[in-house]
């Protein structure tokens, strides 16, 4: 067993939003409220840079780190405010009482000024940009997420389709970002994707014994529907990440099809640790420790530049 598969054997007694240790150790409390390691998440702001600069975009990077900055802002803003609102479910659950708000290492009112400042902040740097659409991006990943800590996150389903929707507005971000319009196939499959991620941290959350007191949307869940939709979810993904090569019309001819197997191999490692590990809770603890798919991402780039005859 790997030092990938070893952190991984552990995520089930562990809470799915749990920082890594080095971050509870080495790292202020009004820091970690921030949730730094979940900024992972902007690699979707990156997907689409490279086909659309390949399609004749161009990439203006101070537009661009504006705006990247600014959504990882309004993201720790979003995480902040979320703390807020559960902080005292929180105090009574032996695995997230240790949470900054929840253990009382970070005050209720310098919450609320951070998420204030955060939130002021990324409006600020959206603007910077010049970009109309920008906002609009930042106000509806808001909104969404708002939505979510105030209840939408106890409805089956749904739940699960909002947290998709903040990949895809990610990626949406990155093409405003670049000027440049997102493709179909780039939609289908960021979604395909995105709900992948949502069902498979459901099904992590079902595994672990997340209480229904806690996340009462998990009453509405059982393990073969959550089986039935990561694989449903998965295909889709896997299928319109192909087409995408082959339609987008941006690739190499002949090389089209040369980053699928790492997607391919991505895709299926990560079913093997949600199937054999009990993984899936917390997709960033993987992408974060689990060293074949960071390999596997790592020539999926390659193999891409390569495709887009930038190699």
């Amino acid at each position: 067993m790997g030092a990938g598969d070893t952190s991984l054997a552990s995520l089930s007694q562990r809470d799915p939003s749990q920082e890594p240790s080095w971050l509870q150790t080495a790292v202020p409390p009004a820091v970690r409220l921030l949730r730094p390691h979940h900024w992972i998440k902007q690699a979707f702001v990156l997907l689409p840079v490279p086909f659309a600069l390949a399609a004749g975009s161009d990439l203006l990077p101070g537009v661009f780190a504006l705006g990247f900055v600014g959504f990882c802002l309004l993201s720790s803003a979003v995480y902040v405010f979320n703390d807020l609102c559960d902080a005292e479910a929180d105090r009574a659950s032996p695995r997230k009482r240790n949470r900054p708000i929840a253990s009382g290492a970070v005050s209720t009112r310098l919450a609320w000024t951070m998420a204030g400042l955060l939130l002021a902040a990324a409006i600020a740097l959206g603007a910077a940009t010049g970009l109309p659409e920008v906002l609009v991006l930042f106000s509806a990943y808001a909104g969404a997420n708002l939505a979510y800590s105030l209840g939408v996150k106890h409805v089956p389903l749904v739940d699960v389709f909002v947290l998709a929707s903040g990949f895809v507005i990610r990626v949406l971000l990155g093409c405003a970002l670049l000027q440049a319009p997102p493709s179909a196939w780039l939609l289908l499959c960021t979604s395909a994707l995105a709900l992948f991620l949502a069902f498979g941290k459901r099904r992590g959350d079902l595994l672990e014994g997340v209480g229904t007191d806690h996340r009462p949307a998990l009453a509405g869940y059982s393990m073969p529907y959550l089986d039935a939709a990561v694989a449903l979810c998965a295909g889709v993904a896997l299928v319109s990440y192909a087409l995408y090569c082959l339609e987008g019309g941006v690739l190499v001819r002949g090389r089209e099809l040369a980053g699928l197997v790492f997607v391919a191999f991505t895709l299926f490692e990560y079913l093997r640790l949600v199937y054999t590990e009990g993984a899936g809770a917390s997709p960033v603890t993987i992408a974060l420790t689990h060293r074949p798919i960071q390999a596997a991402v790592v020539l999926w780039l390659a193999a891409t530049l390569w495709s887009l005859g930038a190699l």
